[in-house]
């Protein structure tokens, strides 16, 4: 059984986030070989495919080290890439059924295009501990799935230092849970990206996650409102990684376009288990 390690949201090796996908399952391993296999790959994502009668279709479920979520985005673009890139699969869409509904993903010349659920995001109060977990005051939070705080400025962003453990237990309004946390700001006007980002998430069992599709999916309609235009270009700018994606808001969807490079291809030495 083969697996390989994709860099999702990347045009270059050793950029965005990496993310596991193994071989496509007849049918679908027991959730504790695949929290297991998740967990010895360390990685933020481990994608697992299920093969249906569609040879354009595909189950898809994805574990972090610790729980499995209901969607991710950058674990997507890398299933994507295995398909075409790897196993050669001639079509000009996948679409996977997850708990997040469909998801297409289609090929863009070198970038691939997902259709992602739009998740617009709720003015909030600022949660109890949430500026001091971050060691700076937000100038706005917003609430989807994730907390988001939106701060002054790209330097703010990129200067930040949290206390991982202090964001573990902050939710608020997020509908996730606790201990998921955007954070973003409109960019530099030199900056070829129009907002910057970086995305915590204790809650799910990842410190800091270096590019994630599915906060895209509550950043985008924030400030496609706020710009006026429904595409933007985001930077995740986590250190020493970072990931690229261009986002489109296209009514209660998102399109989410990125590249992803295969880094490992590996064999499993050990049999999956129901």
């Amino acid at each position: 059984m083969r697996q390989w390690t994709v860099d999702a949201f990347a045009a270059a090796p050793f950029k965005g986030n990496p993310a596991c996908v193994v071989e496509p399952f007849d049918a679908w391993p027991g959730e504790t070989w695949m929290q297991a296999l998740a967990a010895e790959n360390n990685q933020s994502e481990t994608a697992f495919l299920l093969k249906t009668a569609d040879p354009a279709r595909f189950g898809l479920r994805w574990f972090t080290p610790a729980m499995e979520v209901p969607l991710c985005g950058h674990a997507t673009l890398a299933a994507a890439h295995v398909l075409f890139a790897e196993l050669a699969l001639d079509v000009a869409e996948v679409v996977f059924d997850t708990r997040s509904g469909p998801l297409g993903v289609r090929r863009e010349a070198s970038r691939y295009a997902m259709d992602f659920p739009a998740d617009p995001p709720r003015r909030t109060a600022t949660p109890v501990g949430l500026a001091e977990a971050l060691g700076v005051e937000p100038a706005e939070v917003w609430a989807g799935a994730y907390l988001v705080a939106v701060l002054d400025s790209e330097a703010t962003v990129r200067g930040l230092t949290p206390d991982i453990p202090g964001l573990g237990g902050i939710s608020g309004e997020a509908t996730d849970g606790p201990g998921n946390i955007c954070v973003a700001a409109l960019a530099d006007a030199a900056s070829s990206y129009e907002v910057v980002s970086r995305f915590f998430a204790p809650g799910s069992g990842i410190p800091e996650d270096p590019a994630t599709g599915s906060a895209h999916c509550i950043l985008a309609p924030l400030f496609a409102d706020r710009l006026g235009r429904a595409r933007i270009r985001f930077h995740q700018a986590c250190p020493g990684r970072g990931g690229d994606l261009d986002v489109e808001v296209a009514g209660e969807r998102v399109i989410l376009r990125g590249r992803a490079v295969t880094v490992i291809e590996s064999v499993l030495r050990v049999a999956a288990q129901t």
